[in-house]
């Protein structure tokens, strides 16, 4: 399986663009009738059913975004200082400039915040956004949340358009939606299908996921954009495409109005998202562990382990409970923990039901904020016993940003067997932005065949894999 991230990176390329309007399936909806051809006029002079009209008010608030990344340009040959010597090479830093481009929505004109995905805009150092009517700006970066994939972005403009959120919980699968955005760094494009499925996770995007799926076509460059409802309200931001050969297949995925608006909250409150720590890892409800646990019911999560001093241990949650309810949610495998934990910040009094020993149990977490700095290895992950690591904070003028950095690795340890290294900055782990302890320990959980870290050692990007 491949998955794409929609922002669009510019370069020379070929574009074939197929797009379509499913006017045919409206109008049989519509005018209820079973003829097999769009007719020419409906009945007693009706108009043709059309979506122009939503389009009308609702494309003006989607945005282009392009965005202009400094990135230091390396070679192998000149990290060898007996090669630099040799050759009597200088040691000076060379950088080249690159461009990206994406989609974003205006969602407060007003105050000129615009939604978009972190992956369109991350470690841009330049960021411009182009409006429908064809004004260019330069916008600000509110805050970002790697975990979802959500960016906030400010502009100083005025008679900006905007696009009101709808609730997402209220999406059926068979919904018709409406992609909007700027596929492969064209202007405008309007496609427009079903809602698929929802509650998509398991995918490897981000670190929590609880995507809606639709056959809207998106494609490269859509990251970003809207995708709406037939009123043209918000349900969704898109963010990626199931593309097994690499085009669009009619698998897309976005991230829920209801997400993006609690996420938006806090980047545009605090400029980052200040998630309350639960201090809890939970495992699937399969048959066999029902049957363990003595429970009819095949829905929850398992409680595996509760980590001293945390929220949970002060709310007396124990290993072995069974988690069947946070707050209004309830909670039938891990991916649904998972959306719930996105949405949980530091304050927070988070009501959770629990099965323990048969009995229904309820209680009340009142959540802090996890304060990881400086620790051993083990305590994000088993298989980093043996190591010490510390939040990081790039100020050189380089691209790399914040990460995890490598301060000791034992010589027998299993991260020193498979490669890491003391110096060594982390800044992915499963795939999922590393941009601090937390999110280290969010993505090493989310794999227990193994570790798989993106790190910066010496100029350059490298992986390490630890089993």
């Amino acid at each position: 399986m491949r998955l794409i991230r929609l922002s669009h990176r510019i370069s020379a390329f070929i574009v074939t663009v197929e797009t379509g309007l499913c006017a045919f399936l409206f109008a049989l909806a519509w005018a209820g009738t079973s003829v097999a051809a769009l007719p020419v006029q409906l009945a007693d002079g009706e108009p043709l059913p059309t979506l122009a009209p939503m389009l009308e008010r609702t494309t003006p608030a989607v945005v282009n975004i392009a965005t202009f990344t400094t990135v230091q340009v390396t070679n192998p040959l000149l990290a060898d200082p007996f090669f630099r010597r040799f050759f009597n090479v200088p040691r000076n830093r060379s950088y080249r400039r690159t461009q990206a481009a994406g989609s974003g929505v205006v969602v407060d004109a007003k105050r000129g915040y615009i939604v978009t995905n972190n992956h369109v805009v991350q470690r841009a150092d330049e960021i411009s956004i182009t409006l429908a009517d064809g004004r260019t700006l330069q916008a600000t970066l509110v805050g970002s949340d790697a975990q979802v994939d959500l960016a906030v972005l400010q502009v100083d403009a005025d008679s900006l358009s905007e696009i009101v959120f709808a609730d997402s919980s209220d999406l059926r699968v068979g919904d018709f939606v409406v992609a909007i955005g700027n596929p492969f760094g064209l202007s405008q494009t309007v496609t427009s299908g079903i809602v698929s499925a929802l509650g998509r996770s398991g995918l490897g995007i981000e670190g929590y996921e609880d995507f809606i799926q639709t056959d809207a076509s998106i494609n490269p460059g859509n990251s970003g954009g809207a995708l709406v409802d037939l009123k043209g309200e918000l349900v969704g931001i898109n963010t990626a495409i199931f593309a097994p050969s690499g085009g669009n297949v009619g698998i897309g995925f976005a991230i829920p109005a209801n997400l993006v608006r609690v996420i938006m909250d806090q980047l545009i409150e605090h400029g980052q998202v200040r998630r309350g720590y639960l201090g809890l890892s939970v495992q699937a409800l399969n048959p066999k562990l029902a049957e363990a646990f003595d429970v009819k019911s095949r829905r929850g999560v398992i409680v595996v382990d509760v980590e001293p001093g945390s929220a949970a241990e002060a709310a007396g949650l124990e290993s072995g409970d069974i988690i069947v309810r946070i707050e209004d949610k309830q909670i039938s495998k891990v991916a649904d923990f998972q959306s719930q934990a996105a949405m949980i910040f530091v304050d927070d009094k988070v009501a959770m039901a629990v099965l323990r020993n048969g009995r229904a149990r309820r209680f009340k977490l009142e959540l802090g904020e996890d304060k990881l700095e400086n620790v051993p290895g083990e305590r994000i992950d088993p298989r980093l016993a043996g190591t010490k690591l510390q939040n990081f904070r790039n100020t050189e003028e380089t691209a790399m940003g914040a990460g995890v950095l490598v301060t000791a690795v034992s010589a027998k340890s299993l991260a020193k067997q498979s490669g890491l290294r003391a110096g060594d900055i982390i800044v992915e782990a499963n795939r999922v932005a590393v941009g601090n302890l937390t999110d280290l320990r969010d993505g090493s959980r989310r794999s227990a065949r193994q570790i798989l870290l993106r790190i910066y050692r010496s100029g350059q990007y490298g992986n390490v894999v630890i089993r």
